[in-house]
């Protein structure tokens, strides 16, 4: 119970983070009982094995901070720092990580190793980082064996791996729902704009 004499200013910051619940009059003292707020977060941590895959990596970040995510950030290497991936990828849930999207080029062996680790959704997105192209990290990506999966996107196919996560947290949480309706009517807009400015080119003609 917390006393209150006169009367309390709410910041938008404690208006957010509790609600008031009962109010009650007490010898002309108002005593507010306050409950925090369940605070739901949807959280999403991107991996990738060198801090040169940002910029492909980053449309990622920004299409789940359009639906709300939280997003963490992380670079750690299999090959090279593979004690940090075991720590990162053991104690994602515990930190309230609902998917993983892993990203790398060459011998992409990351994403196949957190999800050794954990049992949380990986997702894989190949990079092209070498003269093949990435086609060698699509194919260290794929060919996880029976047991260990990690979903693999197309190569360098980072926005797609956020909606993929999105669509994964969407069970979960409900909200994402109408929200990725939305995305895809938008879709449609956007098509049928194109369709109809062609047209109008055509005619022109």
């Amino acid at each position: 119970m917390k006393k209150v004499s006169d009367c309390m200013i709410w910041n938008e910051q404690f208006e957010r983070k509790f609600q008031i619940v009962r109010i009650s009059l007490r010898k002309s003292s108002f005593y507010i009982k306050i409950s925090e707020k369940e605070m739901v977060i949807m959280k999403v941590a991107i991996v990738m094995g060198s801090n040169s895959d940002w910029p492909i990596l980053e449309p990622a970040e920004n299409t789940l901070k359009e639906y709300g995510v939280e997003v963490e950030v992380v670079v750690a290497s299999a090959h090279r720092t593979p004690e940090l991936v075991q720590k990162f990828a053991q104690g994602a849930r515990d930190r309230g990580v609902e998917v993983i999207i892993a990203a790398a080029g060459a011998a992409a062996h990351l994403g196949g190793v957190i999800a050794a680790y954990t049992t949380l959704p990986v997702i894989g997105v190949p990079i092209n980082a070498t003269p093949l192209g990435g086609m060698d990290a699509l194919l260290s990506f794929v060919q996880m064996p029976g047991g260990v999966p990690v979903a693999t996107m197309a190569i360098n196919g980072a926005k797609n791996a956020a909606l993929f996560a999105v669509e994964i947290l969407a069970v979960g949480h409900p909200e994402l729902v109408g929200k990725l309706a939305e995305a895809r009517e938008q879709m449609k807009r956007e098509v049928a704009a194109k369709a109809a400015k062609l047209a109008a080119q055509r005619a022109a003609k």
